[in-house]
């Protein structure tokens, strides 16, 4: 779960402020969704959330603090779907795989303004670095949730959601800037995802070989 927002003070946010900052968020999506990553200008984010600029710099000291911001917000209206409809497939890694596929639709229906918040975050320097944390723990909250793993997840599971949380995003950049085709993009999720898969046998769980007795007394010489 990612923490709550933060305030223009830092601190916990009034319903006020909440309100506020929705309408910021939502500003800012519509006009991404309408022209990308350019089309977001702070001026006009400020006008279509009926706030003052310097409200709005409160809230977001840059476009790429506010777009990273929407990433998040999307995030989690994907994780709450998961949780609403969890994938059905037999396996972790089968379910990790359909989710993200989901996922990734649900992003193209809308390849604006994906490409406005995926540029955003490879904007994103260490100003930025507590909501890039956000976005990748929402991203990790999306996996976990769609695994459903039989107990907590292990260290070497641990890995494996942040490789798969990882293979997802760079996915999604390289379908948006036209280098990956979308059965490349699925391939990857799937592979990606099998890194949950349960791995097999190491050299100490091996069954032991049954030794094999020594040839009988004359069995090498040829029968005359």
């Amino acid at each position: 779960m990612t923490a709550p927002a933060a305030g223009a003070a830092g601190g916990p946010l009034t319903p006020r402020q909440a309100e506020r900052r929705r309408g910021i968020l939502r500003a800012a999506t519509a006009l991404a969704a309408r022209g990308g990553y350019e089309a977001v200008q702070m001026r006009e984010v400020a006008d279509g959330a009926r706030v003052a600029l310097g409200t709005l710099y409160r809230y977001f000291p840059s476009k790429v603090h506010l777009l990273v911001a929407v990433m998040r917000e999307q995030l989690e209206r994907l994780h709450e779907q998961v949780r609403r409809h969890p994938p059905t497939g037999p396996d972790p890694a089968a379910r990790v795989a359909e989710a993200l596929a989901d996922a990734f639709r649900a992003l193209q229906r809308e390849p604006r303004l994906a490409e406005a918040m995926v540029r955003a975050l490879s904007f994103a320097d260490r100003s930025v670095g507590s909501e890039v944390d956000e976005v990748a723990q929402a991203t990790g909250a999306i996996v976990l949730a769609a695994a459903r793993l039989p107990g907590p997840p292990t260290a070497e599971q641990q890995a494996a959601l942040r490789v798969v949380g990882h293979t997802w995003h760079a996915t999604l950049l390289a379908w948006l800037s036209g280098r990956a085709s979308l059965a490349e993009v699925r391939a990857d999720l799937h592979t990606a995802a099998r890194l949950l898969a349960p791995a097999g046998p190491g050299p100490a769980e091996r069954p032991e070989l049954e030794p094999v007795p020594p040839p009988a007394a004359g069995a090498g010489r040829a029968e005359g």
